[in-house]
């Protein structure tokens, strides 16, 4: 008895092998891991007396981040170098990994630039900048005349 490996759905009918290479090469994590986006994900919000900026950055350390602020510009950037190399063994891979991402914010007139605060913890960059008190709504009762 001969058992046929039927193509299900595979586009090269002719010589499935190819797909079976094909898909390895794609599917390999050396290209996986550097074709995707490293750009981290931000929440932004805004509160009475402040904005509030998250950074989702984990596997990063605090020494790792750069927060700058020029103009009304506030950017956050990180560089990260790791090798991964174990001289204990022949290997015919080696994998180098450089991450790096730069994230600018362009500040409202109401924030007031010297009172930005970062905190990093567990994985999300906290950046929290005050709002000038001229720019703090202020609530009060109008009477009806």
């Amino acid at each position: 008895m001969t058992l046929v490996k039927f193509n299900n759905g595979h586009k090269n009918a002719v010589n499935p092998r190819f797909n079976d290479v094909l898909d390895s090469i794609i599917n390999d994590s050396f290209f996986n891991e550097r074709f995707v986006n490293k750009t981290p994900a931000v929440n932004i919000a805004e509160t009475e007396n402040e904005f509030h900026i998250e950074l989702a950055v984990p596997g990063l350390k605090k020494e790792d981040l750069k927060i700058s602020l020029d103009k009304n510009v506030l950017s956050v950037s990180a560089e990260k170098k790791t090798e991964n190399i174990d001289e204990t063994k022949k290997y015919s891979k080696r994998e180098y990994s450089y991450n790096s991402f730069v994230r600018s914010f362009t500040l409202p007139e109401t924030a007031d630039q010297t009172k930005i605060e970062a905190e990093y913890t567990d994985g999300i960059l906290k950046l929290n900048v005050s709002k000038k008190e001229e720019a703090k709504i202020q609530s009060r009762e109008i009477a009806v005349k």
